[in-house]
């Protein structure tokens, strides 16, 4: 039995829906499938999502959103056209949109899953009908009525540990079961959604649930790649990578898969394929429990921007008990989350995403940190990106960081900061985000370019 999830891509038109539909039904084992909102059918385009979150805005800014909503309205009524679909079908899918439009808007972060999520919902419904209009037996199924229960956080949901039980019962259920993908519901009974690119967590949970044998991802490339096309020219395909490499590939700038969709895969087991909903007969890049180190120490390069550093030191730091603590007790309660702190003896740093902290809220933080741990020094570094190198051949390989370290150093890149993982497959370096490019670049040269 397979789970297939199809991004926003693979659904973003009649034709791609069609496509879409063939490779389901090409094979028995595909039983459930689970959709993203239609994507965007050219680069000028805009998604269905964002065009709900601007319908949304509109509402919440004391607008009607008429205008707004006519755009939505209008997508998805290209694609039924196209797909030969009955009028009413387009009614429904209309009456949902004006529904959750006129919805409350007391709770902004509320409202604005509630219309987020009908991107999904729609299309769900959209591929189910077409598919039913082939011959096939194919039903849409609600994450309510599954029972996908969702943390009460709006945007940033969690899959509740209940929901696995409710969510096995599919395996049994007829012909083909078509979800929509990035929501759930609180037990109140709210909407909620995940992340953006939160179906890829959607099917990851359903695999798990049904003891899927394999979840099969489609994008819209044939494979995984070591670099990102965007910065290296004709990088590598990775035909394998373990859960834990495919973690940090993800989390460090990979968004062909959802850094945290592996994790219901991985505690069920159940191994995960990407391919290419376009050329479907590709085989793919596999993510398993387990394989044989390649001959090359590196598996991939990743790199993401928008994060900054906030530097703290202070005299005989490592004596102090609970200092690391406290100031990490500081940036929880105003609210920041952290992402790695790389340490010395008398210096510790904090490195964030630059999103999450404005003028005046990186004011308050570095005035509570100079009067609350009386430090000697601190200050924030903004402008950073974030460099990932990749492998499991990591741990017993010698020279990686020195050959890391040269390659910066041949392209005239100064490290802000490096940072071993403990796991040891990975090893992060910070550097200026004006240096990114031609920091990967020098790093693909070196681990891939040369060989092992």
């Amino acid at each position: 039995m397979k789970v297939a999830k199809f991004g926003g891509s693979s659904l973003a038109d009649a034709a791609q829906i069609r496509r879409v539909c063939d490779i389901i039904t090409s094979d028995p084992e595909r039983r459930i499938i689970v959709v993203s909102a239609p994507g965007k059918r050219h680069k000028a385009d805009t998604k269905v999502t964002d065009l709900l979150i601007a319908c949304a805005k509109a509402r919440l800014a004391g607008g009607s959103a008429e205008k707004e909503l006519a755009a939505v309205v209008a997508r998805y009524a290209g694609i039924a056209t196209d797909l030969g679909l009955p009028a009413e079908v387009m009614d429904r899918i209309q009456a949902d949109l004006q529904e959750r439009l006129a919805g409350p808007t007391g709770d902004p972060d509320q409202f604005l899953d509630t219309l987020k999520a009908a991107g999904e919902d729609n299309c769900a419904k959209l591929v189910a009908v077409y598919l039913a209009s082939t011959g096939v037996e194919a039903h849409y199924v609600s994450p309510r009525e599954a029972g996908l229960r969702m943390s009460h956080e709006f945007g940033n949901g969690r899959v509740l540990p209940e929901s696995y039980g409710r969510l096995a019962s599919l395996r049994d259920a007829p012909g083909i079961t078509v979800f929509p993908g990035f929501f759930g519901y609180s037990p109140e009974g709210a909407v909620v959604t995940f992340p953006r690119g939160g179906s890829d967590i959607t099917g990851s949970i359903l695999a798990a649930a049904v003891r899927a044998d394999l979840y099969e991802n489609f994008t819209d490339v044939d494979y995984v790649l070591a670099a990102s096309p965007h910065i290296v020219p004709n990088p590598r395909p990775v035909t394998e990578l373990t859960y834990r490499e495919m973690r940090e590939l993800s989390y460090a700038g990979f968004s062909v898969f959802h850094e945290d969709a592996l994790e219901p895969v991985f505690h069920a087991g159940v191994s995960v394929c990407i391919k290419n909903t376009n050329n479907p007969s590709a085989p793919g890049t596999r993510i398993v429990m387990e394989r044989k180190c390649p001959a090359g120490v590196v598996s991939g390069i990743a790199a993401a921007e928008g994060f900054c550093s906030i530097y703290v030191s202070k005299y005989l730091m490592n004596r102090e008990v609970g200092f690391g603590r406290r100031l990490l007790q500081i940036l929880e309660e105003e609210g920041l989350s952290y992402e790695h702190t790389p340490s010395g003896i008398d210096n510790i740093s904090v490195v964030l995403r630059e999103e999450q902290i404005d003028a005046a809220r990186e004011k308050a933080v570095l005035d509570r940190i100079r009067r609350q741990l009386e430090v000697d020094d601190v200050s924030i570094e903004h402008g950073l990106s974030l460099i990932m190198i990749v492998g499991e051949s990591m741990w017993h390989a010698v020279g990686v960081a020195g050959r890391a370290t040269s390659a910066f150093a041949g392209a005239g890149v100064s490290i802000e900061m490096i940072n071993q993982g403990s796991s040891e497959v990975s090893m992060m370096f910070g550097v200026k985000t004006a240096d990114m490019t031609k920091a990967v670049r020098a790093l693909y040269k070196e681990f891939f370019e040369k060989g092992a």
